[in-house]
């Protein structure tokens, strides 16, 4: 099974935020944040809508560039490093709205996060002999145990722009963890989900915490899910952090409660 025993935990990378400020024209997206990860937990991300959550984890991949403030991965500053230099040091994510080849097999979809740890270079690639073809089957090893850990061993050669929607979300999952990494950003991944996909698909995370051992942040509109899977939540309105907390603590906290999960007993 993939990240079974054979697969030890990573050393832990810590994530840090600093006052970080993000606004496009004059919409203002992101307001003095702070956040740290330096534990071993899965994060969960909740706001309302327009709350700022996908653009935390798109400052953090480098898909945006914040006005002010700095992230540091692992001790690095990356708030400007480009995304794949960011995806290089395994920070993996998932999108909100599906960003995979729909035209290519489930299996291709997943080795496609593969290619940035290759090592062989264009000429050895071409003539795929000697350790290029060793590698290549490495990574094709690697993706066959992605596909068993998922389950979809019977859809991995078919074209992933015709499988259900649940299913498509599985195969982003499997290709962000195709890139073996060091912390693990999902955006939504249970959006649009019904209740058992989302059982499954919360089944896969909690796996994946346990067995790799990595910081996993979620941003998830499921109050349930994120209930019952994450060890601590950031709460954000308006680009605002309005609290940080077990969910425990998040259930009561007042303002939440006003800004998200609506006043108690109210209308």
């Amino acid at each position: 099974m993939y990240y079974g025993k054979e697969r030890k935990p990573s050393k832990l990378k810590s994530l840090m935020i600093e006052d970080l400020h993000l606004s496009f024209g004059g919409v203002l997206a992101l307001k003095s944040l702070s956040l740290e990860v330096s534990d071993r937990i899965i994060l969960g991300i909740i706001g309302p809508n327009g709350a700022g959550k996908t653009s935390v984890l798109n400052c953090i991949s480098g898909f945006y560039r914040p006005q002010r403030g700095r992230i540091f991965f692992d001790g690095k500053n990356i708030t400007s490093l480009p995304s794949h230099k960011i995806a290089q040091m395994g920070i993996a994510r998932t999108f909100q709205n599906i960003g995979l080849y729909t035209g290519m097999s489930v299996q291709d979809n997943i080795m496609a996060g593969r290619h940035i740890l290759m090592k062989r270079g264009i000429l050895s690639g071409g003539i795929y002999f000697g350790k290029a073809r060793a590698e290549e089957i490495k990574h094709r090893r690697t993706v066959e145990e992605i596909i068993d850990f998922l389950e979809i061993t019977s859809i991995r050669k078919q074209t992933t722009g015709f499988l259900p929607y649940g299913l498509r979300k599985r195969v982003e999952l499997g290709r962000a963890l195709a890139l073996d990494p060091n912390i693990l950003l999902l955006d939504e991944l249970m959006a649009g989900m019904n209740s058992d996909e989302k059982e499954d698909m919360s089944r896969f995370i909690m796996d994946i915490y346990e067995l790799k051992g990595i910081p996993i942040i979620l941003v998830e509109h499921d109050i349930g899910v994120v209930m019952d899977i994450c060890d601590r939540l950031c709460v954000l309105d308006f680009g605002v952090k309005i609290a940080e907390g077990t969910p425990e603590e998040i259930k009561e906290d007042p303002k939440v409660i006003a800004a998200y999960l609506g006043v108690k007993g109210g209308a």
